[in-house]
């Protein structure tokens, strides 16, 4: 038919969907590939620039890719948005104890953990993860030294710093 659409007029070209850069983006990075996720997303987030969840996966893909400030400066972003962003609260507070801003790293976990419910099992984790982490961030605050130790870090280890999942 495809002759006959031509000879009445028609085009032969085919209709083309556009691109999800979301979805592009989600299997991009389901692959690893935190580079090009992160320009997919960008790309994304030009269809949808109030979108909170790819600022958020933007945020992830800065922290993977090993660009905190810009992940810090997503984050932000998106509480501009949306103050009471859970995932962003715990997001920007791990990477602000990873700084050494301690300070404003337990006000995030605070927000988070007043906004998260116990009663959501996917949140368990992450709740548990930011009390302990809130625990020693106000026992350090006793502490001559001050620093901050991750407390499901084995021990000994004082760097100063944590890993987590900031999403």
């Amino acid at each position: 038919m495809n002759w006959w659409r031509r000879l009445v007029g028609g085009s032969s070209e085919r209709k083309t969907r556009p691109t999800d850069f979301l979805a592009e983006a989600l299997d991009l990075e389901s692959r690893g590939d935190y580079a090009n996720a992160l320009t997919s997303y960008r790309l994304a987030l030009r269809e949808r620039p109030d979108d909170l969840g790819v600022l958020q996966n933007i945020a992830i893909a800065f922290s993977k890719t090993g660009q905190p400030e810009e992940a810090i400066r997503t984050y932000r972003r998106a509480l501009q948005l949306d103050a009471e962003s859970l995932g962003s609260h715990y997001g920007l507070a791990f990477l602000l104890l990873k700084r050494g801003d301690t300070a404003h790293a337990a006000m995030h976990l605070e927000s988070f953990l007043q906004g998260s419910t116990e009663q959501d099992p996917a949140s368990a984790q992450f709740r548990a993860h930011a009390q302990r982490t809130l625990a020693q961030l106000q026992g350090a605050a006793d502490d001559s030294d001050g620093r901050y130790q991750d407390p499901s870090a084995p021990s000994g280890d004082d760097d100063g710093s944590t890993s987590t999942n900031e999403g």
